[in-house]
């Protein structure tokens, strides 16, 4: 496959991203079982429906970054849009002019997780989080967009620092 046609469908995997992003928070938006709405603001518990001994379905509204880092309200809310916005343009960007199949995968998976998170974001000023693996001692609640995100990350780790040898057999930086 060529590079041209390879960044073709790197940029078609942003929105495949995004649908199925959006799609599923909204399953979880309009299930009656999660309170999502009621418990926005905080004035009522979110629900949870319980699966499986080590995953469960947990409404969280996530005010801050990957992980419930950061927590942010008000005009910190807004800057961090901003900063997402940027950091997506920017990996966009790259996405345009990298040269690795890895490189383009990892970039699309980040750049369609953070314009997905960014939406929920801009809408509800948190984002919708809903995956719970609990049960596996893993203590966050993530969503569609968090594991793209997180996946295309350890990619493009994996690729620019763990595989850059393999791409210049001599060792030597070029």
């Amino acid at each position: 496959m060529n590079a041209g046609r390879d960044r073709l469908l790197a940029f078609g995997l942003i929105p495949v991203i995004l649908v199925l992003d959006q799609w599923s928070k909204w399953l979880v938006l309009k299930t009656p079982a999660f309170n999502a709405q009621d418990c926005l603001d905080r004035s009522e518990p979110c629900g949870q429906i319980e699966l499986t001994p080590v995953f469960d379905l947990t409404m969280v509204w996530n005010r801050g970054v990957s992980f419930g880092t950061l927590q942010s309200e008000g005009i910190m809310r807004w800057i961090l849009v901003l900063a997402t916005l940027a950091i997506a343009v920017g990996f966009g960007v790259w996405l345009s002019r990298a040269a690795g199949r890895l490189t383009r995968l990892a970039l699309a998976l980040v750049v369609g997780g953070a314009i997905g998170n960014v939406i929920d974001r801009i809408r509800f000023g948190a984002v919708v989080d809903f995956l719970d693996f609990s049960g596996l001692y893993f203590v966050w609640v993530f969503n569609v967009a968090d594991a793209a995100i997180t996946v295309g990350a350890v990619l493009l780790f994996v690729d620019q620092f763990l595989m850059s040898d393999s791409k210049n057999p001599t060792g030597s930086k070029t």
